[in-house]
């Protein structure tokens, strides 16, 4: 038995984060109910994080590192779309021109 699961790692995680937001007042069984998994499965998840070093705060590790890149990926991606803007209008502007040379030659 056993063998690999079906589910993505992050599922898993955000799956078990859902429970412990709960802050006990919800069985696992009522949380895997919600998520669409058993809840021998959700308690399963629970256990496999707690081993984790970190005590199962992975996704939260994650989550602040995200944040810490995010910034760095928005600026890179606001230059690149900013240095296509400028290639767009460049031709846009060759476009204008050529219209109003062939809208003399087919006037003359």
């Amino acid at each position: 038995m056993g063998g690999r699961s079906p589910y993505l790692r992050e599922f898993e995680i955000d799956r078990v984060a859902l429970h412990r937001a709960a802050g006990g007042k919800r069985t696992y069984s009522a949380v895997a109910a919600d998520v669409g998994v058993t809840g021998e499965t959700l308690r399963s998840w629970a256990r496999q994080a707690d081993e984790l070093p970190g005590g199962g705060n992975r996704n939260e590790q994650a989550t602040a590192e995200g944040r810490d890149e995010e910034p760095a990926r928005l600026r890179t991606e606001n230059g690149r779309l900013r240095r296509a803007e400028k290639e767009w209008e460049l031709e846009r502007e060759i476009l204008r021109r050529a219209a109003r040379y062939f809208a003399k030659e087919m006037r003359a």
